[in-house]
């Protein structure tokens, strides 16, 4: 992966393609559970590659995987959306027309399994750190110093959080749910 970055770094499109390919999903689904439109999922999500392929000269490792700091980027594009006023505005017309077809997507199929809307409904009722470490952790799938790098804590931080995030939804689900 080291070299892959420092090829990008140094202007190779080919490898910052290989980049994309590598992270594209993960970047995907983790913009997608938080806006749950397709179309503005795909347009962040090519937003954060674009910021990435600009700034690519100022990644330095130092500890951090470029996954996170892929992560990262789509976290701030998220936040400056819903930031916005422009984000109460939009419903993509597509999906307005297709609202009764069932588009089965990977990310759709194991919310569906993972969960149902109690889960879910539980999730949104969780504090804001705790609903992002929970969606790092076990939606994104990413390891615990991942989690940390992106929200920028320790992993013993990680750990406490994940702990009581656990726990509140322990409380939250009704007890049939678990």
């Amino acid at each position: 992966m080291v070299h892959l970055v420092r090829q990008a770094q140094e202007g190779s499109a080919d490898a910052f393609g290989e980049l994309y390919r590598i992270y594209c999903d993960t970047v995907f689904r983790y913009i997608y559970y938080r806006v749950s439109t397709r179309a503005l999922a795909e347009d962040l999500t090519s937003e954060t590659f674009v910021r990435a392929l600009r700034r690519i000269t100022t990644f330095s490792w130092q500890g951090r995987d470029f996954g996170a700091w892929l992560v990262t980027i789509a976290r701030n594009l998220v936040a400056d959306h819903f930031k916005s006023s422009r984000h109460r505005m939009e419903v993509s017309t597509g999906e307005m027309l297709d609202s009764n077809e069932v588009e089965a997507s990977p990310e759709d199929s194991v919310l569906e399994h993972l969960s149902n809307e109690a889960l879910l409904d539980a999730v949104h009722r969780l504090n804001d750190q705790q609903r992002e470490c929970v969606t790092l952790r076990f939606l994104q799938g990413l390891s615990v110093a991942e989690t940390a790098d992106i929200m920028g804590k320790n992993e013993g931080a990680i750990k406490t959080l994940q702990y009581r995030a656990v726990r509140t939804l322990a409380r939250l689900l009704p007890a049939e749910s678990l």
